[in-house]
């Protein structure tokens, strides 16, 4: 180990314990309706639309649960159910559901219905986004741990830890393919 790593090593053991924060204080529901600005070649609400509201919501929690700067690192298990259609009042539903030492894995489920009905929402999509927090200067932070408060938020924080062992297992093996291919001679 060198000196410097060492050193942060010592220093992140020394540093001072983040108090937990309850899965409630940073969940959000972001809001908006579906006009022809939004919508895609077919008249439906385009995929990008509400892609970047799901990441705006996630943004807002992640940013609310850290306090502060937090930037998307990835969005992972997107899944469009239903299309959305002109005039859908679309709801973004966002809470953290798992917590690293700098990073936050936040689960978002969007929600469409008519503006002008009062039947009860449809769900029509979902995603899973993890978000860093970083500081002033872009490099990580720390974040308070999450503390899942439901049996809903306990079984989110299982399932996002599963998440994201195999976000690492995934990462770590196309690392070793590509090194494979690179000491064998193939470019990248």
């Amino acid at each position: 180990m060198t000196d410097q790593a060492h050193h942060a090593s010592a220093a992140e053991a020394q540093a001072p314990e983040i108090p937990g924060k309850p899965t409630s204080a940073s969940r959000t529901t972001l809001s908006h309706i579906m006009t022809h600005n939004d919508t895609n070649l077919l008249g439906t609400v385009h995929g990008g639309v509400i892609m970047k509201l799901v990441d705006d919501a996630a943004g807002a929690v992640a940013g609310r649960h850290s306090g502060g700067p937090a930037v998307t690192a990835s969005m992972d298990e997107m899944a469009f159910l239903e299309p959305v259609r002109v005039g859908d009042l679309v709801h973004v539903k966002a809470q953290v559901n798992w917590t690293g030492r700098t990073s936050m894995e936040v689960g978002v489920r969007v929600l469409a219905e008519r503006w002008n009905e009062s039947a009860p929402p449809t769900q029509v999509g979902s995603a899973y986004l993890v978000f860093a927090a970083v500081d002033a200067d872009g490099k990580p932070r720390r974040v308070p741990p999450v503390i899942p408060e439901t049996e809903q938020d306990k079984r989110r924080y299982q399932e996002a830890q599963i998440r994201r062992t195999h976000r690492l297992a995934r990462r770590r093996a196309i690392m070793e393919l590509r090194e494979k291919r690179a000491a064998e001679g193939f470019p990248d």
